[in-house]
């Protein structure tokens, strides 16, 4: 059931209705009860694995909980619920690596051995990384203490599975979504409002920008070798546009759907074209997922016992000051080589999260030159321009990784950036190539046009305006007006019937 069909409308204005219709003391249940149903809605056989995870974690928590309880001595405790935390861990993330990257596997250990080994290829369960990521964050909150385990299964299955989020994030945090999905909600008409104006805007984003550039991105991408270096740029570009759309889209609709039941789910998206470093990008884009991934794997691996023996060996080595910053370096590596797994199982998506983790990896060993070139070239790092230059610097570093997030496979990454720079030239703007590519001059127009928009809106925002209140504060035929142009743009300029209707971020 996908976010942008009209059985999900439906089903969301039933869930919706009936959940402030309902004793508010069962609110919680009723959204257990539609969070099971559309996630059956993929595949009943599906919810075995979401109980799996729901089941192994809930008893791993309340393990951990029934140790602290026991009062043993600390060593013994310590011992004890490390055994049930790495089993807990081994289980799901055990399940996840088999489901997702035993063909990966396979295929390359034929490959290099020149064997003939087969595994039985699965179905992917629908956003089993996003579900196993956010379970296994509670365990490890309950482990360290920072969360109680969960006492009620049921109450616990909500938070796995609640559905706005369950396909494609963002990833919750059980100390800050546990309280919301539990606690009694009445209805709130602004809230309404506001929710349903995000999940147009979401809409908007989606069907008439992304879903109108995934034309030219799949016709050039699957179709490499034959175009020349300008489209293939073309292509790049276009599907910055449709990542961005699509994924910013995304998040809008999940984020209203969320709030028509009182729920505020944590930030995922905030303006990344803005950002002026990849480490700023990644402040952005995404952000639980980097949250998720600082908190649980950089951390304790850069305040590792063996992490602290490389920063000594470090410090003597090459001295105080880059022997300090080595073991970062090292920890960011480990943790966008984990980010380009998690997008998916093959080279190129590794190729992508270990540029990335190169690019803020030498960033950071070279931040002292960097400075003092600052300083000999007396470039002021708080005038607007060079701001921009930041930004533009950064939007061609992200799109040099768009190659490897959505070419075929890395030699056609590596195909297709020889291509942009060897074959280049300007004529595909003046022959009438770019209309060969499953779009017209309207289609581009569009394109512009909304892109033009949402870049005023993302500045507005940048500069700290609260679009929806500032809306909530003009005319009411202004603010109709606004809302006719979404209602009737949509259907009239969105590419409904063209593509496949899912989002990018929910094969993952």
């Amino acid at each position: 059931m996908s976010l942008i069909s009209m059985e999900f409308l439906l089903f969301v204005l039933v869930a919706a209705v009936g959940y402030y219709l309902i004793p508010k003391k069962y609110q919680w249940l009723w959204l257990l009860v539609f969070s099971y149903i559309y996630y059956a809605s993929s595949g009943v056989k599906l919810l075995l694995f979401l109980v799996y995870t729901t089941g192994t974690t809930y008893a791993a928590g309340r393990l951990l909980e029934k140790v602290e309880q026991k009062e043993l001595p600390k060593k013994e405790a310590k011992a004890a619920k490390r055994r049930i935390l790495t089993l807990g861990l081994l289980l799901n993330f055990g399940m996840l690596a088999v489901l997702k990257y035993t063909n990966f596997a396979v295929a390359n250990v034929n490959a290099i051995f020149h064997t003939s080994f087969s595994f039985q290829k699965w179905m992917l369960p629908l956003g089993i990384s996003f579900y196993t990521f956010q379970s296994m964050g509670y365990l490890l909150d309950v482990y360290w203490g920072k969360c109680k385990a969960e006492k009620n299964p049921l109450r616990f299955a909500l938070f796995v599975s609640f559905f706005p989020q369950i396909l494609q994030g963002p990833i919750g945090r059980f100390d800050r979504l546990a309280v919301q999905l539990y606690q009694e909600h009445r209805f709130d008409l602004q809230r309404m409002q506001y929710a349903l104006q995000l999940i147009l805007w979401g809409f908007f984003k989606k069907l008439v920008l992304a879903d109108r550039a995934a034309v030219v991105v799949n016709q050039v991408f699957l179709n490499y070798t034959q175009y020349s270096g300008v489209l293939n740029l073309v292509a790049v570009l276009m599907y910055s546009v449709q990542l961005y759309m699509d994924f910013s889209g995304g998040m809008d609709v999940v984020m209203g759907v969320a709030s028509l039941f009182g729920i505020e789910l944590d930030q995922n998206f905030k303006r990344p074209y803005f950002a002026v470093s990849i480490t700023d990008f990644w402040h952005r884009w995404h952000i639980t997922l980097g949250t998720w991934m600082k908190d649980y794997v950089f951390y304790p691996v850069s305040l590792s016992k063996w992490m602290g023996r490389i920063g000594k060996w470090s410090k003597k080595v090459f001295g105080k000051k880059t022997g300090r910053v080595i073991p970062i370096c090292i920890a960011n590596l480990i943790v966008f080589l984990l980010v380009g797994v998690w997008h998916g199982a093959a080279w190129k998506f590794i190729a992508y999260g270990l540029y990335h983790g190169l690019i803020i990896s030498v960033s950071s060993l070279l931040a002292p030159v960097y400075r003092k070139g600052l300083e000999i070239f007396s470039i002021n790092q708080k005038s607007g321009g060079w701001k921009v230059v930041q930004i533009l610097r950064t939007f061609v570093l992200i799109n040099i990784s768009w190659y490897f997030d959505m070419a075929v496979s890395l030699s056609a990454a590596f195909t297709m950036m020889k291509t942009t720079v060897t074959g280049f030239s300007l004529s595909a703007f003046q022959d009438g190539s770019l209309l060969t590519l499953g779009l017209d001059w309207l289609d581009y127009l569009i394109l512009l046009v909304g892109c033009l928009v949402v870049f005023f809106i993302s500045f507005r925002q940048e500069r700290g305006v609260k679009i929806r209140e500032s809306l909530a504060e003009k005319p009411l035929l202004f603010r109709w007006a606004v809302y006719g142009m979404l209602l009737f743009g949509i259907p009239m300029f969105g590419y409904v019937m063209t593509t496949t209707g899912g989002f990018i971020y929910a094969q993952f």
